[in-house]
């Protein structure tokens, strides 16, 4: 059974450029992001690596910690954050999961279990290892995404599912189609109009099963 929503996250321990991690650890008590990648110095991973970097300060504004993954060493993770640093503009001070052995890889399901890396391996050899996942603060996995090699990642997206997801964690609540910050929000069917009003204030009721109620700050 692979890995699906709302199971607690695999707990690891890895090498990365910046050190050894335990995962459930380094996540503590923060919202975390895991983006996982192919290969070092490739063109797609390289602009997706640079994207996150640029977007620092709004995951510091969330409390969400991002950690890269890829499956060469940390000593290539180092020299690569050269390229991405001086592509993006932005320092990469998130660290960068050293998943040579493709440990990680295979226990978040992005592999199979008897996958190898053959000598000389190109991204080719690895191409599924493109995910991002959401992790909350109690280690169950909230969201998860899978891209071809051929489709840079949207993390304008990943920032906005993650809003959404913060918005309605533990909440009666979820979002619309498109829905950003600020916008009105969708009233869980677990609460009748009596309790959701009680809650939530007044309902903009577009249908019986369809009810909005103001974003709760």
């Amino acid at each position: 059974m692979g890995l699906r929503i709302n199971d607690i996250v695999p707990n690891f321990t890895a090498m990365t450029d910046q050190g050894e991690i335990t995962f459930h650890d380094w996540i503590g008590d923060s919202w975390a992001i895991l983006f996982s990648h192919p290969k070092d110095f490739t063109p797609v991973c390289t602009t997706e690596f640079g994207a996150v970097s640029q977007l620092a300060d709004e995951w510091a504004k969330r409390n969400t910690k991002v950690i890269g993954l890829s499956v060469d060493g940390a000593d290539e993770h180092v020299q690569w954050k050269s390229d991405i640093e001086g592509f993006s503009g932005a320092s990469a001070s998130f660290p960068i999961i050293a998943d040579t052995d493709l440990k990680v890889s295979k226990l978040f399901d992005m592999l199979p279990a008897d996958a190898y890396l053959p000598d000389g391996s190109t991204a080719a050899d690895s191409a599924s290892v493109r995910s991002v996942f959401i992790v909350s603060p109690d280690k169950k996995v909230q969201l998860i995404m899978t891209y071809p090699m051929s489709v840079g990642r949207n993390f304008a997206e990943v920032l906005r599912a993650l809003d959404g997801l913060q918005r309605t964690y533990q909440q009666p609540l979820a979002t619309p189609a498109n829905w950003t910050v600020g916008q009105d929000v969708i009233v869980a069917l677990s609460l009748d109009d009596a309790a959701a009003e009680e809650k939530f204030g007044a309902l903009d009721k577009k249908l019986p099963y369809l009810r909005f109620a103001k974003n709760p700050a």
